[in-house]
């Protein structure tokens, strides 16, 4: 669907075509569409919409978009909408609401409705208790397989994920799951607790959801339940939610790598903008003052032999550039998983003679140019040199910053390419500069 045709059903109040376009296709793609509506076409929507779709495009919208249509309806109205929606879903949308929107509507709720929500609530939006849902099926270990599928049956409709079943005993702790492939090809009479799986893997409320989605990735599975520390089951970790946090910490990795934060958008105003950019842009400010400053220790040497001044920012950059590489390829390792420590010499080594190959490579092709520029072979070999020296030098920082970062607790890709950026530029320079002093009677 294009924004064209949803605004033309709006304003034809074409209320079944837009159930049809629902029901045949997918909420997700209005949902989608809502940032190029505007308050008066987002209510417009909403009073079109029956109960059922409102909640199916309330669920796939963004936060901000989901808050729109929340203010376009009553609470009475809301609160009908929240029958239909998952409980986690509704957690989120409460927490993005105004204080006392949120307290009345929680009031509203129905006591079952309102006791899982709050205990969704209580959990930082960014672990396993803020992205679980209460919507899952746990059955009785003693319960024959019989049973099983006519509770099953009961509570399917209202349950996200139906595949896994999540097996309790007598004081409702986890001791197993069972696939519905299992309960269904079992004999009738058989308990459950003779075909469950008691390898189970889950975590807890208060664990970070990348690892979370570390764990689901490596152990291929659709959904993880969440446990306290009694083993009872409080909710599950759908994959489709493991998805959207995978998504999230990409682009917060993304935007952390260049200074920017992941609260900021192009509908971020200007003085949020300004709070969120400038500390970052202060603290490069600082790191460029130490180049300039290596620099102007080298300003007798430049002065004799001004061809250094416009070629030794090719030996800086290559070395920004060459560290990026190493910088990136750890921060996503060390996203995935810790690297063991039998590889790190390995790679650190690896890593340093690829620097030399580069180096030599790159420093041969400029060393030539700059000859066949300034007609001066000895400037040429000060640069294959300082380019093979600065190259090794980003394979180091580009390899120890991320992992040094991580073992203090650091996020690396926050602020892995500022320490990175500054060696390379220093180094770069004084490396070349100090070539270029010490053979200043060759080059003069």
């Amino acid at each position: 669907m294009t924004i064209n045709e949803l605004v033309q059903m709006l304003d034809h109040n074409e209320a079944a075509e837009l159930a049809d376009y629902i029901e045949d296709f997918n909420a997700v793609d209005i949902a989608q569409l809502l940032p190029e509506l505007s308050d008066e076409q987002v209510w417009k929507l909403c009073s079109l919409l029956e109960t059922e779709n409102l909640a199916k495009v309330l669920e796939q919208a963004e936060d901000e978009q989901s808050v729109r249509m929340a203010e376009s309806i009553t609470n009475d109205e809301l609160i009908e909408v929240f029958s239909y929606m998952q409980k986690d879903d509704i957690a989120d949308l409460i927490g993005e609401i105004p204080d006392a929107q949120r307290k009345m509507l929680i009031k509203q709720m129905q006591v079952r409705d309102r006791n899982a929500v709050q205990t969704l609530l209580q959990y930082p939006e960014d672990s396993a208790g803020g992205i679980m849902t209460t919507a899952y099926i746990s059955l009785p270990e003693d319960m024959t397989v019989s049973d099983g599928m006519t509770k099953i049956k009961q509570t399917a409709e209202k349950t996200e994920v139906i595949e896994t079943i999540y097996i309790v005993n007598a004081k409702h702790q986890l001791t197993g799951i069972c696939n519905l492939r299992q309960i269904l090809t079992a004999q009738k009479n058989t308990m459950l607790k003779d075909i469950m799986n008691e390898n189970v893997i889950a975590v807890h409320p208060e664990d970070d959801q990348e690892e979370v989605a570390k764990l689901v990735s490596r152990y291929d599975l659709n959904a993880i339940p969440v446990i306290n520390n009694r083993r009872s089951i409080m909710g599950i970790i759908t994959v489709d939610d493991i998805i959207d946090v995978i998504v999230e910490e990409y682009n917060e990795d993304i935007l952390e790598m260049a200074g920017v934060s992941k609260e900021e958008s192009l509908s971020t105003s200007l003085l949020e903008s300004i709070k969120l950019r400038l500390p970052w842009l202060l603290i490069n400010l600082g790191t460029a003052f130490l180049a300039s400053l290596t620099v102007k220790a080298f300003e007798g040497t430049i002065a004799q032999v001004v061809a250094l001044s416009s070629t030794m920012t090719i030996v800086s950059g290559m070395g920004g550039n060459a560290g990026t590489q190493t910088q990136s390829i750890l921060v996503r390792q060390l996203a995935q998983d810790d690297i063991p420590r039998s590889k790190y010499w390995k790679a650190f080594w690896k890593e340093i003679l690829l620097g030399v190959i580069n180096g030599a490579v790159n420093g041969a092709v400029t060393g030539l140019i700059v000859y066949a520029v300034y007609g001066n072979a000895f400037l040429g070999i000060i640069i294959l040199i300082a380019m093979i020296g600065n190259l090794v030098v980003a394979g180091i920082f580009g390899f120890v910053v991320p992992v040094l970062l991580k073992k203090l607790g650091a996020d690396p890709a926050v602020a892995s390419s500022i320490f990175v950026t500054t060696a390379t530029d220093v180094l770069g320079f004084f490396i070349f500069l100090g070539l270029a002093q010490l053979l200043l009677p060759l080059l003069v």
